[in-house]
């Protein structure tokens, strides 16, 4: 009797055993199922088979029911997923869930997850299309649909004609189409052998992770400007498509490859199995049209492609210019979807129709029955690291999934995390350069304002304003950058000297005066503009700094009737507005564009010729060790901007520190001398990546509660005798009470991941039997990019 494994999902670390389900009912690994749990039921997936159990069989309980009629997950899928679940010490039912699609997480049936479509009806199959020639785009979608007799789901139909809402409602009124749901076939994964070892078996073992926390820095020093600055690096959508549109099935052709381009697209061409390739270009330098020759080749061979991005706000760009350039099924995956266009697009995707798939980060996990192709881009971005619940990091799992798919993968970015670099010092990933920016543009040109004892206009300096002003009399565009939206930061009494703290976190109000309301950052705690103080009981209520909304304002009166853009999360909530605000910027159409980090991505902006970066000083004395490398990354970003297109550049930033070594070294030799700076620091203090590091979590509603159960998470850790591994702490985290809970931190590192990895097995058991108060959470980070 086969005795089948299921993951449930719950943060439950083990796997449960099942008998079969009732006779006659099919069953597969990686299919959802319920089975009994505790009192009721639970829905799991089944994730292997085995001929015994540890469980007497009058114990074990048969499977309940099946909800899928095939596969959702192949071998290939859970083994990925379960390799993450166990190297970043996930529960495997909580991981593997977390890699589907959210309405696919509720135990609802397949069949009632199909997605929606239309097909044909007796009098439209029967209908001539001579009979539609004074409606052509009738006459188009009936044609399409001709072709697809079972029917074609909205997505589908949407990707190959456009906006066809019209046609179609004309079609469905002469009761030539009608709706229906769309079944789409699962042949890829095919029937699974219940007989294999089950997933975790030394020959499926997740236990031979790859290297992916490096050690060691490059020596190569950026090309200079003639005035001795250096330029600045960043992944960029510089190349641009031709207007000439091809024909269905023929990609368009694109600009002509410079020498560098060339060379990084015949080595990942041709590399054949597993191989990592760092492309490392300064901005303009045309990364992305190396992207999509490589895609072309990729679909050439019948193969899929993968493209990772770290924000919501760069996919509508890629895919625009996918779109225009590459002719094959594709689709985007990213939270702002709905969830039945997200699980359509999935579905797409597993089944092979979707041929290239651009996502954020859990698009990983996306099944891709032929993948011979991933490429990730701004590998660097803190954003593909999941910060709570299964707290993966995506670029280190497509790197493992490169391995398991045996195919090549890409890491793109003008700034390279030092985890990267390192690893394409010690040879393990091949380092392609792109030194040169595409078209002939020029590097921009870097100014330091010091703007100690100097007179600010709304956080805008003198020389800033000046050369704001030269800019736009000269027909070109200015980008501003401060990385703090709202109008102020704080919101005091001059009075007494009261401010506005949130009443559950330890930060202070930020000042919204377009919404007349104080909001925490953090916790999203909202409270109406107050009118005079609550203590003093003062109407003299003063704003103290400046956020994108007060700078937005006094911009407006300095340069009245110039149109200005604000970008941030504030002003981009509602669907589709950051497309029309980007299209509109980079038509020329705003003189003036102010934004948070939102704009600094991968934007390109050929009419921007002055960047000015208002405030990026604490970065530079930051308390996480990684705060200069984020500082550095998004300078260098942001400086990206200017320059892009035949006209000339500038970088003016703004700083109390201009003297700062980093700082200057930066701006002067460019991010790869920034990069053997900081990591000769990093490798003298031992910290990654000359070091692996795990950070024990726990947060409660009281102070002592955390920092007691991690206290006593260090002496269980020191009775196991942890060897070279070091214990720092307990400590409170930077921010310690945050949305009422108080949150303190626990940080173990070892020079060598086995030790470290060896001592977190020993410790979890231990602390799950320990940790049984419901009023204390906490969490172990594998990896951890951020402190709490």
């Amino acid at each position: 009797m086969a005795i089948v494994q299921v993951a449930v999902a719950a943060p439950l670390p083990e796997v449960f055993d099942y008998l079969p389900p009732p006779p006659d009912t099919a069953y597969d690994i990686g299919q959802r199922v319920l089975v009994p749990f505790g009192r009721g039921q639970r829905m799991g997936i089944i994730v292997g088979c085995r001929r015994e159990s540890a469980i007497a069989p009058d114990r074990l309980k048969p499977i309940a029911r099946c909800l899928d009629q095939e596969p959702l997950l192949s071998a290939k899928d859970l083994e990925l997923i379960r390799w993450a679940a166990d190297y970043y010490r996930c529960p495997p039912g909580e991981a593997i869930f977390s890699a589907l699609p959210t309405r696919l997480r509720r135990p609802v049936p397949s069949s009632q997850a199909q997605p929606k479509g239309w097909r044909l009806t007796a009098a439209g199959d029967a209908c001539p299309l001579a009979q539609l020639a004074r409606a052509p785009r009738q006459a188009a979608t009936l044609t399409a649909l001709k072709a697809q007799p079972a029917g074609i789901d909205d997505t589908s139909l949407r990707d190959q004609l456009g906006d066809c809402s019209a046609a179609l409602k004309a079609l469905a009124t002469k009761g030539l189409i009608e709706r229906c749901q769309v079944s789409a076939p699962l042949d890829r994964i095919g029937a699974q052998n219940l007989g294999i070892p089950p997933i975790g078996s030394p020959a499926t073992s997740p236990k031979a992770w790859p290297d992916i926390s490096p050690e060691a820095v490059p020596t190569t020093s950026p090309d200079a400007s003639p005035d001795g600055l250096a330029t600045s690096s960043l992944a960029t959508n510089a190349c641009a498509a031709s207007p000439d549109s091809p024909t269905a099935g023929e990609p368009m052709l694109g600009p002509a490859l410079n020498s560098e381009q060339q060379v990084a697209v015949e080595a990942v061409s041709e590399a054949s199995g597993f191989n990592c390739f760092l492309l490392d270009g300064v901005t303009g330098s045309g990364k992305t049209e190396v992207y999509i020759r490589l895609i072309q080749r990729a679909l050439e061979r019948g193969q899929q492609v993968l493209v990772l991005v770290p924000e919501i706000g760069l996919t509508p760009q890629l895919a625009e210019r996918f779109a225009q350039r590459i002719r094959a099924e594709r689709v985007v995956l990213h939270s702002g979807l709905g969830e039945r266009e997200r699980e359509t697009a999935w579905r797409r995707a597993a089944h092979g129709q979707a041929r290239l798939v651009l996502g954020t980060r859990s698009a990983i996990f996306t099944p891709l029955p032929d993948l011979g192709l991933l490429i990730v881009d701004e590998e660097h971005d803190v954003s593909l690291k999941q910060q709570d619940g299964f707290r993966y990091s995506a670029r280190d799992l497509a790197v493992r999934r490169a391995q398991i798919s045996q195919c090549p993968i890409l890491l793109g970015s003008a700034t390279p995390s030092l985890e990267t670099l390192r690893n394409a010092e010690r040879g393990r990933y091949q380092h392609l350069r792109l030194r040169h920016r595409a078209g002939g543009a020029q590097a921009p040109r870097f100014l330091l304002a010091d703007v100690r004892s100097q007179p600010l206009v709304t956080g805008l300096s003198h020389a800033l304003l000046t050369r704001m002003t030269e800019v736009i009399e000269a027909g070109n565009q200015v980008l501003l950058f401060l990385n703090r939206r709202g109008f102020s930061p704080v919101l005091t009494c001059h009075d007494c000297g009261w401010i506005s703290v949130c009443q559950h976190c330890d930060a202070r109000m930020t000042l919204h005066r377009g919404h007349s309301q104080l909001v925490c950052h953090h916790c999203g705690d909202q409270r109406p503009l107050p009118v005079q103080c609550p203590y003093c009981e003062s109407p003299d209520l003063r704003p103290l700094g400046q956020g994108t909304e007060r700078v937005e304002d006094s911009l407006r009166q300095r340069f009245p009737g110039i149109p200005l853009a604000r970008i941030d999360r504030d002003n981009t909530r509602r669907k589709g507005e950051l497309e029309r605000l980007l299209t509109a910027a980079r038509d020329g159409a705003y003189p003036i564009l102010l934004g948070t980090q939102m704009l600094a991505k991968g934007h390109h902006l050929p009419g921007v010729t002055l960047v000015g970066i208002l405030d990026l000083d604490h970065g530079l004395y930051g308390s996480d060790f990684r705060a200069t490398e984020r500082m550095a990354q998004l300078l260098i970003q942001v400086a990206g901007r200017a320059g892009r297109a035949e006209r000339p550049g500038t970088v003016l930033v703004q700083t109390r520190h201009p003297d700062h070594p980093l700082l200057i070294r930066l701006l002067r030799q460019g991010y790869a001398a920034f990069a053997a700076a900081a990591l000769s620091e990093r490798a003298e203090a031992g910290l990654p990546p000359f070091s692996f590091q795990a950070l024990l979590r726990a947060d409660s509603r009281t102070e002592q509660l955390a920092l007691d159960f991690l206290r006593g998470a260090r002496t269980l850790a020191l009775a196991l005798e942890p060897g070279p591994v070091e214990i720092w702490g307990p400590a409170p985290a930077s921010m310690e009470r945050r949305a009422g809970r108080f949150r303190a931190q626990l940080l173990l590192q070892c020079s060598q991941r086995g030790p470290l990895h060896a001592l977190i097995d020993r410790l979890l058991p231990a602390l799950r039997a320990q940790a049984s108060n419901r009023k204390l959470r906490w969490s172990i980070d594998i990896d951890p990019q951020e402190s709490l």
